[in-house]
Protein backbone atom coordinates (compact mmCIF):
# COMPACT_ATOMS: atom_id res chain seq x y z
CA UNK A 1 0.00 0.00 0.00
CA UNK A 2 1.24 3.40 -0.64
CA UNK A 3 0.50 5.03 2.49
CA UNK A 4 1.02 8.64 0.81
CA UNK A 5 -2.24 7.81 -0.76
CA UNK A 6 -3.56 7.98 2.90
CA UNK A 7 -2.34 10.90 3.59
CA UNK A 8 -0.22 11.39 6.73
CA UNK A 9 -0.46 11.76 10.66
CA UNK A 10 0.40 15.23 12.02
CA UNK A 11 -0.20 17.27 14.85
CA UNK A 12 -2.38 15.11 16.95
CA UNK A 13 -4.79 13.94 13.99
CA UNK A 14 -4.60 13.77 10.11
CA UNK A 15 -4.10 15.54 6.96
CA UNK A 16 -5.09 13.76 3.49
CA UNK A 17 -4.74 15.85 0.09
CA UNK A 18 -7.74 15.80 -2.51
CA UNK A 19 -8.46 17.21 -5.61
CA UNK A 20 -11.62 19.09 -6.93
CA UNK A 21 -12.98 16.89 -10.04
CA UNK A 22 -15.51 17.90 -12.07
CA UNK A 23 -17.78 15.13 -10.80
CA UNK A 24 -17.46 16.73 -7.39
CA UNK A 25 -18.99 20.47 -8.69
CA UNK A 26 -22.49 21.19 -9.84
CA UNK A 27 -23.84 23.31 -12.65
CA UNK A 28 -22.00 26.12 -10.60
CA UNK A 29 -18.88 25.11 -11.08
CA UNK A 30 -18.78 24.69 -7.32
CA UNK A 31 -18.47 21.85 -5.00
CA UNK A 32 -22.14 20.76 -4.48
CA UNK A 33 -22.49 20.46 -0.50
CA UNK A 34 -22.96 16.87 -0.17
CA UNK A 35 -19.95 16.01 -2.03
CA UNK A 36 -18.28 17.80 1.77
CA UNK A 37 -19.47 14.40 3.25
CA UNK A 38 -17.16 12.20 0.62
CA UNK A 39 -14.21 14.39 1.81
CA UNK A 40 -14.72 14.47 5.11
CA UNK A 41 -15.57 10.58 5.18
CA UNK A 42 -11.88 9.87 2.99
CA UNK A 43 -10.36 11.62 6.54
CA UNK A 44 -11.99 9.48 9.00
CA UNK A 45 -11.17 6.40 7.13
CA UNK A 46 -7.49 7.39 6.24
CA UNK A 47 -6.90 8.43 9.21
CA UNK A 48 -8.11 4.96 10.99
CA UNK A 49 -6.21 3.56 8.32
CA UNK A 50 -3.00 5.14 9.47
CA UNK A 51 -3.50 4.34 12.59
CA UNK A 52 -2.52 0.86 11.34
CA UNK A 53 -6.19 -0.18 11.84
CA UNK A 54 -8.04 -2.21 9.24
CA UNK A 55 -11.79 -1.47 9.42
CA UNK A 56 -12.39 -5.15 7.10
CA UNK A 57 -10.62 -6.65 9.86
CA UNK A 58 -12.53 -5.30 13.06
CA UNK A 59 -15.41 -5.97 11.40
CA UNK A 60 -14.63 -9.27 10.25
CA UNK A 61 -14.33 -11.39 13.57
CA UNK A 62 -16.31 -14.75 14.19
CA UNK A 63 -18.05 -13.36 16.74
CA UNK A 64 -20.69 -10.22 15.52
CA UNK A 65 -20.50 -9.15 19.66
CA UNK A 66 -17.04 -8.79 19.44
CA UNK A 67 -17.03 -6.70 16.22
CA UNK A 68 -15.95 -3.18 16.30
CA UNK A 69 -17.74 -0.64 13.42
CA UNK A 70 -18.05 3.46 13.36
CA UNK A 71 -21.50 5.04 12.77
CA UNK A 72 -21.65 8.60 11.95
CA UNK A 73 -24.43 9.63 15.05
CA UNK A 74 -24.09 13.53 14.43
CA UNK A 75 -22.42 15.64 12.28
CA UNK A 76 -22.64 19.68 12.28
CA UNK A 77 -21.48 21.27 9.11
CA UNK A 78 -20.39 24.71 8.38
CA UNK A 79 -19.91 26.01 4.93
CA UNK A 80 -17.54 28.81 4.78
CA UNK A 81 -16.08 29.10 1.57
CA UNK A 82 -16.91 27.50 -1.58
CA UNK A 83 -14.02 25.37 -3.11
CA UNK A 84 -14.07 25.16 -6.88
CA UNK A 85 -12.93 22.55 -9.70
CA UNK A 86 -9.39 21.85 -9.50
CA UNK A 87 -8.68 22.98 -6.06
CA UNK A 88 -5.97 21.15 -4.30
CA UNK A 89 -7.60 20.39 -0.47
CA UNK A 90 -6.78 19.81 2.73
CA UNK A 91 -8.62 17.11 4.95
CA UNK A 92 -7.45 17.54 8.37
CA UNK A 93 -9.08 15.34 11.47
CA UNK A 94 -8.52 15.41 14.48
CA UNK A 95 -10.05 13.45 17.76
CA UNK A 96 -11.45 16.49 20.41
CA UNK A 97 -13.12 13.43 22.71
CA UNK A 98 -12.20 9.30 22.85
CA UNK A 99 -14.35 7.32 25.31
CA UNK A 100 -16.33 4.47 26.09
CA UNK A 101 -19.04 4.34 23.13
CA UNK A 102 -18.22 7.06 20.98
CA UNK A 103 -15.44 9.44 19.84
CA UNK A 104 -16.13 13.39 18.63
CA UNK A 105 -13.81 13.87 16.30
CA UNK A 106 -13.05 18.14 14.35
CA UNK A 107 -12.60 18.28 10.55
CA UNK A 108 -11.92 20.76 8.52
CA UNK A 109 -11.37 21.22 4.37
CA UNK A 110 -9.28 24.07 3.73
CA UNK A 111 -7.63 25.57 0.06
CA UNK A 112 -4.31 26.75 0.90
CA UNK A 113 -5.05 28.80 4.27
CA UNK A 114 -8.39 29.18 3.90
CA UNK A 115 -10.81 27.41 5.89
CA UNK A 116 -13.76 26.44 3.34
CA UNK A 117 -15.79 23.98 5.97
CA UNK A 118 -16.04 22.99 9.37
CA UNK A 119 -17.40 19.91 10.94
CA UNK A 120 -17.74 18.56 14.03
CA UNK A 121 -18.20 14.80 14.05
CA UNK A 122 -19.38 11.99 16.94
CA UNK A 123 -19.03 8.35 15.88
CA UNK A 124 -20.55 5.93 17.92
CA UNK A 125 -18.93 2.67 18.17
CA UNK A 126 -21.02 -0.31 17.74
CA UNK A 127 -20.61 -4.32 17.12
CA UNK A 128 -21.94 -6.66 14.55
CA UNK A 129 -25.19 -6.88 16.24
CA UNK A 130 -25.72 -2.87 15.82
CA UNK A 131 -25.42 -2.57 19.88
CA UNK A 132 -23.15 -0.01 21.37
CA UNK A 133 -19.74 -1.08 22.64
CA UNK A 134 -16.73 0.07 24.35
CA UNK A 135 -14.23 1.31 21.83
CA UNK A 136 -11.21 -1.46 22.79
CA UNK A 137 -8.76 -0.43 24.97
CA UNK A 138 -5.58 -0.61 22.41
CA UNK A 139 -7.78 1.21 20.16
CA UNK A 140 -8.51 4.09 22.15
CA UNK A 141 -4.65 4.72 22.81
CA UNK A 142 -3.99 4.57 18.98
CA UNK A 143 -6.61 7.73 18.88
CA UNK A 144 -5.01 9.35 22.09
CA UNK A 145 -1.42 9.06 20.32
CA UNK A 146 0.09 6.13 21.93
CA UNK A 147 1.02 4.22 18.25
CA UNK A 148 2.52 1.51 20.16
CA UNK A 149 -0.47 0.30 21.23
CA UNK A 150 -1.11 -3.62 19.55
CA UNK A 151 -4.74 -3.69 18.02
CA UNK A 152 -6.39 -6.19 16.65
CA UNK A 153 -7.19 -6.21 13.29
CA UNK A 154 -4.33 -4.25 12.25
CA UNK A 155 -3.04 -4.13 8.43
Amino acid sequence: MDASLSGHLADGGHQLMQRVYYEDTDFSGFVYHARYLHFFERGRTDYIRLLGVSQGALHATTDPADAVAFVVRRMEIDFRSPARMDDVLTIATRPTDVRGARMQLEQTISRDDEVLATALVTVAVINGLGRARRLPEALMQRFLGNAEAPVAGKE
